[in-house]
């Protein structure tokens, strides 16, 4: 990717949006290099298989195995930059994936972290956690309750919350993915994206309508956890009362009211997907691409299988956003 092309900032058509382009622009620079710049290709495979010319973007070639690198060390550079770190305790709350990142970036600023996960979260991703070094703490039976337990303990001690969605700089961080893909010879006239708190799917909607206002962006939810997905197309937050599906990077139950707000007027439209395409999802890119993916990491392609009319004959990006699985899910889903 030349150097010219990459330092174009576009045309702002929402100047007022809490994410910037100048801050995306400036994260290229300051994200860990390790997470930037991942591979980014026609899978031809793929395409035979979907009907569409499919752009992949693997955000699995990196030590966390997921994108959330980007965010999480952009957010604790501007948080030392601006002096809100230095004698606070830092806390988060993750399924496994934005806590992974959040330890690598404060094992790499040499910052204690505490991060809280539920009962029932992937063991993988709890146990590389804590190998990035921070202090894990299970708590809640899904994600949101750990989340909540987090936000208290936060309080309680005087902590800072770093919480993915919310914090703008975790989005603007994901943002960059969408920088690369722009500048790609052929950019998508599609993107299709995983959506569970926002911040992936806010930031990349932010720099491609920039780049290019007649893009589609389409964001992808399990039917089991259609949190985000209702309160974006009512306007008004949901809470359901549970969380059913495989795909916990993405099991949210309740929503982030500013990453809401942020996806209004950027997304296109938000499409529901069953288990049972995210399974299949997972098994034709390990199958055709040779690429592990976490039912979460497979949403993108998931969608693109349910309703093949809507991008048939069209250039269609989707981010492979996750690949964090255990020997058992492997054996399990993969076969």
């Amino acid at each position: 990717m030349s150097e010219h092309i990459t330092r174009l900032i576009p045309e702002d058509n929402h100047p007022d949006h809490r994410l910037k382009l100048d801050n995306i622009r400036r994260a290229m620079d300051l994200i860990d290099p390790v997470f930037l710049n991942s591979p980014q290709y026609d899978c031809e495979p793929l395409s035979e298989a979907v009907g569409c010319q499919l752009q992949i973007k693997v955000e699995t070639a990196n030590p966390i195995r997921s994108f959330k690198g980007r965010g999480a060390t952009f957010l604790i550079h501007e948080r030392r930059m601006r002096g809100e770190i230095e004698g606070r305790s830092l806390v988060g709350a993750s399924a496994g994936n934005w806590g992974q990142a959040l330890a690598y970036a404060c094992r790499s600023h040499r910052l204690a972290l505490v991060l809280y996960a539920s009962t029932a979260a992937n063991p993988l991703k709890v146990e590389r956690m804590r190998g990035f070094g921070a202090e894990v703490r299970l708590e809640g039976d899904d994600f949101d309750a750990a989340k909540q337990a987090a936000e208290a303990f936060a309080a309680e001690s005087g902590g800072m919350m770093l919480a993915d969605g919310l914090d703008p700089e975790a989005s603007e961080g994901a943002c960059t993915m969408a920088l690369e893909l722009m500048s790609a010879r052929t950019p998508p006239d599609c993107i299709v994206v995983p959506l569970g708190n926002g911040a992936m799917l806010t930031g990349i909607a932010r720099w491609a309508k920039a780049a290019n206002p007649g893009i589609q962006i389409i964001g992808v939810q399990a039917t089991g956890a259609d949190a985000m997905e209702k309160s974006w197309r009512t306007g008004t937050l949901a809470f359901p009362p549970a969380v059913s599906t495989i795909a916990d990077g993405i099991g949210v139950r309740v929503p982030i009211a500013e990453a809401v707000a942020d996806l209004q007027g950027l997304v296109d439209d938000v499409h529901l997907v069953e288990d049972a395409a995210l399974i299949e999802a997972m098994r034709l890119f390990h199958g055709k691409a040779g690429l592990v993916a976490e039912p979460s990491g497979a949403a993108g392609l998931a969608a693109i299988l349910s309703r093949p009319e809507v991008f048939r004959g069209r250039r269609v990006a989707t981010i492979l956003c996750g690949g964090n699985l255990t020997g058992e899910q492997m054996r399990t889903w993969l076969g």
